[in-house]
């Protein structure tokens, strides 16, 4: 009979491949994460049917994770402009004050590992945002670009202004807000 799995046991597992996926990349072997989750890599196994299995779940949950930082305690009675401010100063305090997450990520996002169905279940988990992102441009200028062309835009961006934010924190919050202000020039 299979040991019941422990939540703290997953969790441990979940942080170290991010910390090891961030470190290693995506060809870092899944005993290297077990080790630094203490865990025997068949216990791995236990709780990921294969490294393809824990790629996806992680990916998720990293999907999941960036976007509840970026809409908690979204100002939902503001206007566009202040919702997607909230929603930008967020994502990017998420990115910088988690680099290993979002290193994780990246490396996750490229990977082919990474299932159609996970992918979505990433969009799905961004809903929010991109409705605030497609009410911001309905009456724009980029208002007829497809939405995937708008989004690898932003994030474009996104990924620039992180790492001006993360070499010069003296400055963040003003590369914060000037992306934000050309982002907001180029769809509104």
């Amino acid at each position: 009979m299979a040991r019941p799995r422990s939540e703290d046991k997953r969790s441990a597992i979940m942080s170290a491949a991010i910390h090891v996926i961030a470190s290693q990349g995506l060809g870092a072997p899944t005993a290297t994460i077990a080790k630094e989750a203490g865990v025997s890599n068949g216990s791995l196994f236990n709780y990921f049917e294969t490294k393809a299995d824990l790629l996806n779940q992680l990916y998720i949950e990293l999907k999941a994770d960036m976007a509840a930082a970026a809409l908690d305690e979204l100002p939902s009675e503001s206007n566009i402009r202040k919702q997607m401010l909230h929603v930008w100063s967020h994502w990017l305090l998420w990115a910088t004050s988690c680099p290993e997450k979002r290193r994780a990520l990246v490396h996750l996002g490229v990977s082919d590992d990474i299932t159609s169905d996970s992918r979505q279940t990433g969009r799905d988990a961004l809903a929010g945002i991109t409705k605030l992102l497609e009410r911001s441009r309905e009456n724009g200028p980029m208002r007829n670009a497809p939405l995937g062309f708008i989004v690898s835009m932003v994030d474009a961006l996104a990924d620039a202004t992180i790492d001006y934010m993360i070499n010069d924190p003296a400055n963040a919050d003003k590369h914060c807000m000037v992306a934000f202000n050309a982002i907001w020039r180029m769809i509104v």
